[in-house]
């Protein structure tokens, strides 16, 4: 079996796969097992969410779920900041706890659990952006409101951490994914108010970065081995998360410009990590592409920029998207294929 990937600590000896966090269906238990099943060793499972369970399985009701001092409730817009929490957000703890007993139970039937583990939450602009305020006003129009949420998450996605590692072998390596699938509107001012009729102003860049290098510090210090933002492939996007201060990036490959191949070829001369989502699954009803497409759509871009065969461990084969829009049949397919691409890929890497 190939040694497993590594993490920020050095270089990544095998090209891995992973998916994005959201699959489809109800079921902790079938769920765990496939994805484990799927994404074992030297690949990247990860902690699985089930949106279709409803309110406080979604992916920003989970995370509001893990803020500290800060409580939410659901409304008819979306999710609130409020003062005390009620039924809504014992709804979204409690899921969240039950994924992590699930996880801790398939992990200790398993002979060979492996030795990785991903997480993902919705990093602190994009929440910020999709919770609400009393009056009814999303809370990153609030300078206060947004400072309170990233640090709130910041202390959260800590304890988070913690209690993942309770859930698997001692010595099991954590990996976080920051989902910021808002960050570009953000950083441009496109974010529309409550109402719709204007958009809020765009939060200054210095802003940003002070936000996610608080969660990335937190989570550093709680002892993540790993830490990826993943962004819209913009220009501003992808500029922007260079600064971030974690280990790399997860991007969606599709309609990238030659610009930003060249970010990522700056990245991965740098040593960064880029999650590349070679298979786009943003249409359910989408047949996935054959192993040979998928890998000469890598290493034809990976080529034209000089870049050498050797240098493909830095990736990791993601999806476009998250899974839970996918039939579960389409959904272990994905899975399955990333790995024939890593596979493939790290033939290529063997043979240069």
């Amino acid at each position: 079996m190939p040694a497993a990937a590594g993490t920020a600590g050095g270089q990544p000896s095998v090209v891995a796969a992973t998916a994005l966090g959201s699959w489809p269906g109800t079921d902790p238990v079938e769920a765990a097992r496939t994805v484990r099943g799927e994404l074992g060793e030297p690949n990247l499972p990860h902690l699985v969410e089930l949106p279709g369970r409803g309110a406080g399985s979604d992916p920003v009701g989970r995370s509001a779920g893990m803020l500290v001092d800060l409580a939410v409730d659901l409304q008819p817009h979306g999710w609130r900041l409020v003062d005390r929490p009620g039924q809504d957000h014992r709804r979204a703890v409690s899921a969240l706890a039950t994924d992590l007993n699930v996880l801790a139970d398939v992990v200790g039937a398993e002979e060979d659990p492996g030795r990785q583990l991903k997480l993902q939450l919705r990093g602190p602009l994009s929440l910020a952006a999709n919770l609400y305020l009393h009056n009814g006003e999303r809370a990153l129009l609030d300078a206060g409101a947004r400072r309170d949420i990233s640090q709130s998450l910041a202390a959260g996605a800590a304890d988070h951490l913690a209690r993942a590692a309770g859930a698997v072998p001692a010595g099991t390596q954590l990996v976080v994914q920051l989902d910021e699938p808002e960050i570009d509107k953000v950083l441009a001012g496109s974010i529309p108010t409550a109402s719709g009729y204007r958009t809020l102003r765009a939060v200054p860049a210095p802003e940003v970065l002070q936000a996610w290098r608080a969660v990335v510090g937190a989570l550093r210090a709680a002892g993540a081995a790993e830490i990826v933002l993943a962004v819209p492939g913009t220009d501003a996007a992808l500029q922007a998360a260079a600064g971030a201060g974690a280990d790399g990036f997860a991007v969606a490959a599709a309609g990238l410009t030659a610009g930003q191949w060249e970010a990522i070829a700056a990245a991965a001369e740098a040593d960064r990590r880029i999650w590349l989502g070679a298979v786009d699954t943003a249409d359910p009803a989408a047949q996935v592409p054959q192993v040979r497409q998928l890998v000469e759509s890598v290493l034809r871009p990976w080529r034209q920029l000089g870049l050498p065969a050797a240098s493909l461990p830095r990736l990791r084969i993601t999806p476009s998207t998250g899974l839970a829009a996918h039939r579960l049949d389409s959904a272990r397919l994905v899975l399955a294929r990333l790995g024939q691409v890593a596979d493939a890929l790290n033939q290529v890497v063997a043979e240069s």
